[in-house]
């Protein structure tokens, strides 16, 4: 680790409760360039069964970018990068992020260094034109294990460095138990943002994942202003049943749950610094995805997105 690493992550504690107290206006950015995309995850099985025929669909919709939630053994849905690149490429469509789950076996003890595998994900999603690699997951063993969570906050910073070699930035993408799993004296999530470098680790923010009655977006972005690169649009309801999570909701068309997405949406370009939007709808209350998320993409457009 370099001074400056340390410097950095040595400081990141007071720097956030400094930014706390500081005005609003002082992160504004009204030149944050924002794009709105939509998460294939939300049309999960149309993807798997169809997937030329769905990504048309979603481009007759509007949509101009997609986030991909599947990259198996160097495909894409199927398609290797290349062939993914020019099947998007031959509908207008545009992929700057996807998800794959980078874990700790993905780093080489023995080499000192990542391990194939993880190198050619990297390498397909240039090739795919991406500008972010987002990790969605951090694997059980690791969340109440201090020395290998700073091992592995280590590791994220690490494939921050192996992405800018590909004009790309890793990220991290949260679910709900990041702010349940306590780290000492924070929570999870906080332990991962004052851990990793902002130059290095972009952050993902899912509105929809963290709501529980207790945690709201708003309450991270004015706490760490400038650090949401990307966010996950969602809305969300009480669920008869457990919900998405399990925490007692399950996501809906936007503007019909209890979320302040307005609010939150505003946020997103004057203080968190947000250049992607990318819709998802992972319950449908007997809809069909296709038609929820082509509501979605219209309610966007109809608040100015």
């Amino acid at each position: 680790m370099t001074s400056s690493r340390r410097d950095f992550l040595k400081n990141t504690a007071m720097a956030v409760t400094a930014a706390a107290l500081l005005p609003e206006t002082l992160f504004a950015n009204d030149k944050v360039i924002q794009r709105v995309g939509v998460q294939l995850y939300s049309v999960r099985d149309a993807m798997m069964t169809d997937p030329s025929g769905t990504l048309k669909k979603l481009a007759d919709m509007g949509y101009r970018h997609v986030e991909h939630a599947n990259y198996i053994n160097r495909k894409f849905y199927g398609y290797s990068a290349k062939e993914f690149r020019k099947l998007l490429d031959g509908l207008g469509l545009k992929m700057p992020s996807g998800h794959t789950v980078m874990t700790a076996q993905h780093w080489d003890n023995a080499k000192n260094d990542f391990t194939d595998a993880w190198k050619y994900t990297v390498e397909d999603a240039a090739t795919m034109g991406q500008k972010y690699v987002i990790s969605p997951w951090l694997d059980e063993s690791l969340r109440s294990d201090m020395d290998g969570l700073k091992r592995f906050m280590e590791q994220f910073n690490k494939s921050g460095e192996l992405c800018k070699k590909s004009n790309m930035k890793f990220g991290y993408h949260n679910h709900d138990f990041e702010f349940t799993t306590m780290v000492g004296n924070s929570n999870l999530f906080d332990f991962i943002l004052q851990n990793t470098d902002p130059e290095l680790v972009a952050q993902q923010l899912d509105m929809g994942n963290m709501y529980n009655g207790t945690n709201n977006a708003m309450e991270y972005i004015n706490k760490y202003p400038g650090r949401f690169e990307l966010m996950h649009v969602k809305d969300e309801i009480k669920s008869k049943e457990r919900g998405d999570l399990g925490t007692g909701y399950e996501s809906t068309i936007l503007g019909k749950g209890v979320l302040p997405l307005k609010e939150i949406l505003k946020a997103s370009k004057k203080k968190a610094g947000t250049s992607h939007l990318i819709i998802e709808q992972e319950s449908y209350q007997g809809l069909d995805p296709a038609d929820c998320v082509k509501i979605d993409l219209q309610t966007m457009k109809k608040w100015g997105y």
